[in-house]
């Protein structure tokens, strides 16, 4: 996809040109930006968390998502793509779409070097605006390092950190558990990126 320098793009054409691209790219205010390939651990550790989630949520009314469902954040007007997404009950999508949905309930993002201080900032206070957000999960793909966000109340939320292989990481909004060691299984520290 050929993009022109600070041409502001509507929805729409973010969305008709998205569709036919080689490549994913998130949509920001009116902004096409690329998005850069995942590393092996990146996409190591997006995956033990998807594949824990998905099988422990089996026959329960929720829906985990990795990497390649679309999320529209309206109040914001991005769309964007996160590493993990639980949605609880029915998918809710976006006006006129099938493929770009509006209510996660719970976002996990695999932090790297050039998203790490977007993700926790600007990423982040996005993805409040959406109402059914409850928790948000920062994992650091680089060593052992897991920060949680629970929603406690209108605008307040509880933050936990975790460092330990043996830690116990608790989700608040899905009775779900997982041991930061499963989270790390097969992810090389010394891997050059």
């Amino acid at each position: 996809m050929q993009l022109q320098e600070k041409r502001h793009y509507s929805p729409t054409e973010y969305l008709e040109l998205e569709v036919i691209s080689e490549y994913r790219h998130e949509y920001i205010d009116g902004q096409i930006i690329p998005m850069t390939g995942g590393t092996p651990n990146h996409n190591q550790i997006a995956l033990n968390v998807s594949a824990t989630l998905n099988f422990a949520l089996k026959r329960q009314p929720y829906r985990v998502f990795v990497a390649d469902q679309r999320l529209w954040i309206p109040k914001k007007r991005i769309h964007t793509y996160p590493d993990v997404m639980v949605v609880a009950g029915s998918l809710e999508f976006s006006e006129g779409r099938t493929d770009t949905i509006t209510n996660p309930l719970v976002i996990c993002e695999v932090l790297s070097k050039s998203t790490r201080s977007y993700d926790r900032d600007e990423k982040f206070a996005a993805y409040r605006t959406i109402p059914s957000f409850q928790e948000y999960v920062l994992i650091d793909q680089y060593k052992n390092h897991l920060e949680q966000y629970s929603k406690t109340d209108e605008n307040k939320w509880i933050f936990s950190e975790y460092e330990e292989e043996s830690s116990i990481v608790t989700l608040s909004s899905i009775q779900f558990q997982i041991i930061l060691s499963d989270i790390y299984d097969k992810v090389d520290f010394e891997a050059k990126e």
